[in-house]
């Protein structure tokens, strides 16, 4: 039997009073705005052994603090994250009972070093040696960083100036090889000691100012080019040394209710895909917020103003679509605005109405698209899929989507699909080249709300095991009826094969790829939950698939640096996989 949207309320995090007390006074308010969940569980790591303790989740790190709480330290970055897996065990050191119920979650990831000023070796002094080397620790050198303590003393602000800061200098390893392994740096470069004598120097013949000068700057120059590149020798030694050392942190969370892994998943989704739209500086602009932020009673009267101008009767669409700009342009930058949207659940509502109208009231009419409603559609999923982002523990949120058996969904799911060969048709001057490339813009903007649809089945799905209501396949199935689903997945799937299969083409932006990673979850759904859509694209991709969709190619294309590039290849491999399966 279906469920009703109050039985989802366990999804959502369960409040602590002294916690939630603790958390509110040694914060800054845009940190405590952030946390997700806590929960309580036991702390295996290389500095803990077996503590209870709670684990406190934000948009961007995982905090532990002590039960009852005392001071909150911060014990792993998702941007160091390399995989969050359930282990099937049995935990030994846990009661018989306890052990039957217990969640064993462990988290793999990179631990980070201290920062560390960078030596410039073109300006060292004359007598500088190379610096001494370290002695090897005998201990892992992961410690958990404190970032607040029991008065409420923040020890950074990076939650205000976070998309704004510049990246972080490169540190010397410790592990950096003794300066007598590099000969040939060593005698390319004249150092001496400060205790050892100078060596003696053959005398010169006098030279003119001119030659002096010259071989001044010829000096300066060579001693720049060799110290440039013995930083860059130093550097790749350590970020080698670091992307080899991996370390584990392991959260036993004993209940059988715990929603730590499911939050612990989709706090890492989001932050691998803003991380990597944050990349991009046109992204970047758009969602930064500004300096003097406003206060949340400044932003639930702005939005309550807002939703009145969307909400009057008789508004044009010119006048709708610079309304719905300013809302998916605060929404980007204000986390509390897309809680307020969900609160007012009149605004979602009027947007999927105005969806289904927009974009499948035009087809009974004249079969055709439009340049104002493919761009206004357009618009109102980008929208859509802002609000779904970080806002899975928004009470309000579950209430309104999972009413009435997922009646809202539903009609969400059904508007969003529309026919990629559709006729298209434009009222100005448009040509048919641009009236394509709005109608592939509003496909890409489907794939991205569709993919946060899913991430939310999925949660579902874990949570509730066995039941049909609001999970994967419930989702495939609602779309199934739908007369354009296939030739909306094949366009999806052609667009995959067509930028992993371009040899010649640029490596993808910051944009693209997380579209290419949203596009890859999606077809994997397909693939895993529903035996039409699987078949389908076993039909019709295979040979594509086996040969274009490939980790070797998705390579050729991701900077090695996004935070989505190994999700990315992962959700490759297992394509590739159930494809070679069937």
């Amino acid at each position: 039997m279906a469920r009703s949207g109050s039985e989802f309320l366990p999804l959502l995090p369960r409040r602590n009073a002294r916690l939630d007390s603790f958390l509110k006074r040694n914060t800054e308010q845009a940190l405590y705005e952030r946390i997700r969940t806590y929960e309580p569980c036991v702390v295996v790591s290389d500095v803990i052994n077996k503590v209870y303790m709670y684990a406190v989740l934000s948009d961007e790190r995982v905090y532990l603090t002590e039960y009852p709480p005392r001071a909150l330290t911060a014990a792993v970055s998702f941007g160091r994250v390399r995989d969050i897996e359930l282990v099937n065990d049995l935990p030994d050191f846990l009661s018989a009972k306890d052990r039957e119920r217990c969640q064993h979650i462990r988290i793999t990831y990179v631990p980070e070093k201290p920062a560390e000023k960078e030596r410039d070796w073109s300006q060292r002094g004359k007598n500088a040696g190379l610096p001494p080397v370290a002695p090897p620790s005998r201990r892992a050198s992961h410690c958990p960083i404190k970032t607040h303590n029991s008065k409420g003393y923040p020890a950074d602000r990076r939650w205000k100036e976070e998309e704004l800061r510049p990246p972080l200098k490169t540190t010397r390893s410790a592990s950096c090889p003794d300066p007598e392994t590099l000969g040939l740096l060593r005698s390319a470069l004249p150092l001496h000691s400060p205790h050892s004598p100078h060596p003696p120097q053959p005398p010169q013949p006098p030279s003119s100012p001119g030659e002096e000068g010259l071989k001044t700057a010829e000096s300066g120059r060579v001693t720049r080019r060799i110290s440039s590149i013995l930083t860059r020798l130093l550097r790749r030694d350590r970020v080698t040394a670091d992307e080899e050392r991996e370390v584990e942190l392991h959260l036993y969370a004993v209940s059988q209710t715990s929603t730590l892994y499911l939050h612990l998943q989709s706090s890492w989704n989001s932050f691998i895909i803003k991380s990597t739209l944050l990349l991009d500086p046109l992204y970047r602009r758009r969602s930064t917020a500004p300096s003097d932020s406003i206060s949340g009673e400044r932003t639930a009267h702005l939005f309550a103003q807002l939703s009145l101008e969307l909400l009057q009767v008789g508004v044009s669409m010119e006048n709708l679509y610079l309304l719905l700009q300013e809302l998916r342009t605060a929404a980007h930058r204000n986390i509390t605005l897309r809680r307020l949207f969900w609160r007012s659940s009149e605004v979602f509502l009027f947007l999927v109405q105005t969806l289904e109208e927009c974009l499948h009231g035009c087809q009974s009419l004249g079969g055709v698209y439009t340049t104002d409603q493919l761009l206004l559609s357009t618009l109102i999923l980008q929208t859509l899929a802002i609000m779904f982002r970080e806002t899975e523990v928004e009470a309000a949120r579950s209430s309104l989507l999972f009413a009435k058996k997922g009646a809202l969904i539903s009609r969400l799911l059904l508007a969003l699909i529309c026919d990629p060969d559709g006729e298209k048709h434009s009222r100005g001057s448009a040509s048919d080249s641009e009236l394509q490339a709005l109608l592939s813009e509003y496909l890409d903007a489907a794939c991205s709300l569709l993919f946060e649809l899913l991430l939310m089945g999925f949660e579902t799905s874990r949570c509730f095991q066995g039941d049909n209501f609001v999970s994967v396949c419930w989702i495939l199935r609602v779309l199934q009826p739908h007369p354009h689903l296939l030739s909306f997945i094949r366009h999806q799937a052609r667009q995959l094969v067509q930028v992993l299969s371009d040899q010649q083409g640029s490596i993808l932006g910051p944009v693209q790829s997380v579209l290419l990673f949203q596009r890859c979850r999606l077809l994997l759904a397909c693939l895993q939950h529903n035996n039409q859509l699987g078949q389908h694209l076993q039909t019709h991709f295979r040979e594509e698939f086996r040969y274009f969709v490939t980790p070797s190619s998705t390579e050729e294309k991701l900077q090695p640096h996004y935070p989505i590039y190994g999700p990315t290849l992962r959700l490759v491999q297992c394509i590739q996989t159930l494809i070679q399966r069937r």
